[in-house]
């Protein structure tokens, strides 16, 4: 009987555990693995020692349409797909940055780089960042 009530009251903390549906369920995007270095001492990726500089990066293997990476604070960088979160992948569906946005040319739907978040059903798809050291960081999904 113990064990039955213990259940009962551990239930709801158990269920409330679940992930981002919305963002871990977007029927548009699929998941591809990657690991990416970034050394911002390089040229291509200078931006990133400044704050608020978002930088595309298209290499072929990270990435659906490549990734979008902004650094907001010395320990805090965002990174996300560079595909429409709304759109499958297409000629159009690469989005392009736009002060603190990233603009889908598709649908002309913008999202804020700092959330994820726009006005359309599915948010921007995130990308995980370590930051190892003030000049290297790595993206991985």
């Amino acid at each position: 009987m113990k064990n039955l009530l213990l259940a009962l009251i551990l239930l709801p903390f158990i269920n409330g555990c679940t992930k981002d549906k919305v963002r871990n369920t977007n029927p548009y995007l699929p998941n591809y693995s990657f690991t990416f270095p970034i050394n911002t001492n390089l040229a291509s990726y200078s931006k990133l020692n400044f704050n608020m500089q978002p930088l595309y990066i298209n290499v072929e293997t990270v990435g659906i349409k490549g990734i979008i990476v902004m650094k907001v604070s010395d320990t805090d960088f965002r990174a996300w797909e560079a595909s429409c979160p709304n759109q499958y992948p297409s000629d159009c569906s690469t989005m392009v940055i736009s002060g603190l946005n990233a603009k889908c040319n598709c649908d002309n739907q913008e999202y804020s780089l700092f959330t994820g978040v726009g006005s359309s059903q599915y948010a921007m798809k995130p990308y995980k960042v370590e930051v190892l050291s003030p000049t290297s960081l790595v993206v991985s999904n």
